[in-house]
């Protein structure tokens, strides 16, 4: 038996240092495919992860639909038929919906003999949490709402009182999911994976949401096809008057989208964010790579939720990683040439050229 766990998160939360402690210290001796839904053009992280000995599937994002339900699909059954692994980990992009992929999941889980839908878990930044769910809700409440587990990051840097809160928070868009508030490394990773498996049955919950009929349109939605809907009625006025969308043309995966989403309230990924990446043989020090990553604080440039990026140091190679007011520069391994990508919202893409110099 194949079992898929989703590990789902904002920009930045630490999926992947999750998934590597995973990896170093509960998962060992289990054959182990993991799949990666990259939104930008650049993925910094796929290096990192196949030190680890794990066969990554990079899938360019586009239309929510196209990739969760045709690439997506696809890559799960192409990774059945040629590892038969013991199981499969799953990181969503880190602004697509929850909702979405437990759906795609399920829907190929039920049609592939020996694979079974597992843990699906957000991890969120502690210290964050208000901040996204204010200027991000639709997205961010998806991960937080549909998740079997939640599973906080970077909790040691927040008192007694604001990790509370942030739990409080949470706890309003998702009741009964188990949530671990103890520091990563106070923990094995064999007590987190425990965690995780614990909160197993919402996924299932979820894809039973009012026998598949949707509370908006009252259509019926098979799994594979059915389509996320923002149910906060509160705000479906706002969104038909300000944020029409009409598409009329037909995308991969044989949907007529004038037909089947003149009922969508919420948007996909690619409507809100968008990302900015370039290839440079430029050579950075590690001041200037600060100053440039305080710089994204600032507003100028849109709202900047990721950096990353693998540049020339000159006789070293420097690695940087931005998250909003935090931000880090140390040496690395060199890549065949530099490499950067910056994730936000209305980013100003010529500013961020002018920044970096390149």
């Amino acid at each position: 038996m194949t079992k898929v766990n989703v590990i789902s998160g904002f920009l930045g939360a630490g999926k992947t240092t999750l998934i590597k402690k995973l990896l170093d210290e509960a998962l060992k001796g289990e054959k182990i495919v993991l799949i990666e839904n990259e939104f930008g053009e650049i993925g910094i992280d796929g290096g990192f992860l196949q030190d680890a000995g794990v066969e990554i599937s990079e899938m360019n994002s586009g239309c929510i639909c196209c990739s969760l339900v045709g690439d997506f699909g696809e890559a799960l059954h192409k990774v059945m038929d040629q590892f038969q692994p013991d199981r499969i980990l799953i990181e969503p992009s880190g602004v697509g919906k929850l909702s979405d992929v437990v759906r795609a999941v399920q829907g190929v889980a039920g049609k592939v003999e020996g694979m079974s839908l597992g843990c699906a878990v957000t991890v969120a930044d502690a210290s964050k949490c208000k901040t996204y769910l204010k200027n991000f809700g639709e997205f961010y409440a998806n991960q937080i709402e549909h998740a079997g587990a939640i599973i906080l990051s970077r909790t040691q840097k927040l008192s007694q009182e604001k990790l509370e809160a942030a739990v409080a928070l949470l706890r309003e868009k998702n009741p009964g999911a188990p949530i671990v508030t103890t520091p990563w490394d106070q923990l094995t990773g064999a007590q987190m994976l425990s965690a995780m498996e614990e909160g197993n049955t919402l996924a299932a919950d979820l894809l039973a949401e009012e026998d598949g009929v949707c509370p908006v349109c009252g259509h019926h939605h098979d799994h594979e096809h059915h389509h996320d809907h923002d149910h906060d009625h509160e705000h479906e006025h706002h969104h038909d008057e300000e944020h029409e969308h009409h598409h009329d043309h037909e995308c991969c995966c044989g949907h007529d989208h004038e037909h089947h989403h003149h009922h969508h309230h919420g948007h996909d990924a690619d409507e809100v964010f968008s990302s900015w990446g370039v290839e440079t043989a430029r050579t950075f020090t590690a001041g200037q790579l600060d100053h440039i990553l305080s710089e994204l604080d600032s507003g100028s440039y849109g709202t900047v939720l990721r950096a990353k990026g693998i540049v020339s140091g000159g006789e070293t190679w420097l690695h940087f990683d931005y998250v909003p007011e935090e931000h880090q520069v140390r040496t690395g391994p060199a890549d065949y040439t530099g490499r950067l990508c910056v994730i936000g919202s209305k980013l100003d893409e010529a500013g961020l050229k002018k920044l970096f110099e390149v």
